[in-house]
């Protein structure tokens, strides 16, 4: 296996880099205090193709990246603004891409060229406050009414929520029909029935947009179904797979953003009398953090490998999220520590990296859950079935 980018791919790294640097770097601390991302980042990073960066080039002008190509935009993004790259995530993992693999042509026609431009940010609504983990048992129901559906539920921790035009929400079509009668549906913001919660309050990503949805007699026309009655949950678990490989891209971002401020502080921080890069201890911790976001870097290309190739990576990539949400955590504590006192103060980065890097092992399932998912693979060659 070549592990080496081809050139397109080391070109698109290096531009996603340049635009990181240039426009995302400068306006990070503001996103965070600020609690949002400017409009005008949001607008250049859709100029330059990133609100449609898994969408084919052709028919829809999308920037149709490869996998491994996505995943770089992601880590770039996620070096400087952690915010910044989820939003960016949700928007194609989450939302462009599912109507773009299960979408009728009508559906795509409608909605990716706006998507694309930025102009409607797309949204994923599944999880509900007695739904997280246990996704099968959506309390949220549609009931047919016509030639619609009527909505009725609620959504908690919609990323991208506060500023989304387009949300994909899932609900029971058949409540008897346990995971078999869950549905997709696009629904437009503007949908009478949808409400918009404000901002949950959170310990890190304080530019991601996520909120609480209401939907009471919310009219979605049946043309709106994604993917057919009765297939919502599939549409889920193999959104999902992507998001954890997408994510843990995300992760690889603030692990190395953590690494470069770790390693930079250590070579000028004095202490009795020489650079603490000098000590025994900075250097394994310096150390071990080049091992874990080496590692880490590996296992995501192999997984966008086997993504690329066709095969079945659901296990992979519960393995890939939770190794990169450790990660990053991991190295953003050792680096705080490396910081003493100032890695406890906002004045310095690591201290919002720090605060960015704990959600990792909650989005797009938790650690603990994923580590059910892999235990499954493993115990399925003896015979058994494991559930949470």
């Amino acid at each position: 296996m070549d592990f080496r980018l081809t050139e397109d791919q080391e070109m698109f790294r290096q531009m996603f880099a340049q635009f990181a640097e240039k426009e995302v770097e400068p306006l990070a601390e503001e996103i965070d205090k600020k609690e949002e991302i400017p409009p005008e980042l949001i607008q250049k990073a859709a100029e330059q193709g990133f609100f449609g960066a898994l969408v084919p080039e052709e028919p829809y002008y999308g920037a149709g990246l490869d996998t491994l190509s996505y995943l770089l935009m992601l880590e770039e993004l996620g070096k400087h603004c952690a915010s910044t790259a989820l939003t960016v995530h949700v928007h194609n993992t989450l939302a462009t891409r599912p109507i773009l693999q299960f979408g009728t042509d009508d559906q795509k026609e409608k909605y990716l060229p706006d998507m694309i431009m930025g102009e409607k940010i797309g949204a994923f609504a599944l999880t509900e406050p007695d739904a997280g983990s246990d996704a099968a048992s959506l309390s949220t129901v549609a009931a047919e009414d016509g030639d619609s559906y009527l909505l009725n539920g609620t959504k908690t921790w919609v990323s991208n929520g506060g500023i989304a035009g387009v949300y994909i929400v899932f609900a029971k079509t058949d409540p008897e029909a346990g995971a078999k009668g869950i549905t997709a549906f696009i629904v437009d913001r503007d949908t009478p029935g949808l409400k918009v919660g404000g901002r949950e309050l959170t310990l890190g990503l304080h530019g991601a947009s996520i909120t609480t949805i209401y939907l009471d007699n919310a009219r979605v026309p049946k043309e709106n179904v994604l993917g057919g009655p009765g297939n919502g949950f599939k549409i889920a678990l193999s959104t999902l797979d992507f998001a954890r490989m997408a994510v843990s891209a995300i992760g690889l971002g603030i692990a190395e953003h953590a690494f470069s401020e770790g390693s930079r502080y250590a070579s000028e921080r004095k202490q009795f009398g020489v650079e603490i890069a000098t000590k025994q201890v900075i250097q394994k911790y310096v150390a071990d953090s080049w091992m874990k976001i080496e590692g880490l870097r590996h296992s995501l290309y192999h997984t966008a490998w086997l993504a690329d190739q066709g095969e079945r990576y659901t296990a992979e990539a519960a393995a890939l999220k939770v190794m990169a949400s450790e990660v990053a955590f991991d190295v953003a504590n050792t680096m705080v520590q490396v910081h003493g006192g100032y890695g406890f103060i906002k004045e310095y980065p690591v201290e919002r990296i720090y605060r960015d890097a704990r959600a990792l092992s909650i989005v797009e399932g938790t650690n603990e859950i994923l580590r059910v998912i892999i235990a499954g693979k493993i115990f399925a060659e003896y015979g058994l079935k494991i559930r949470p």
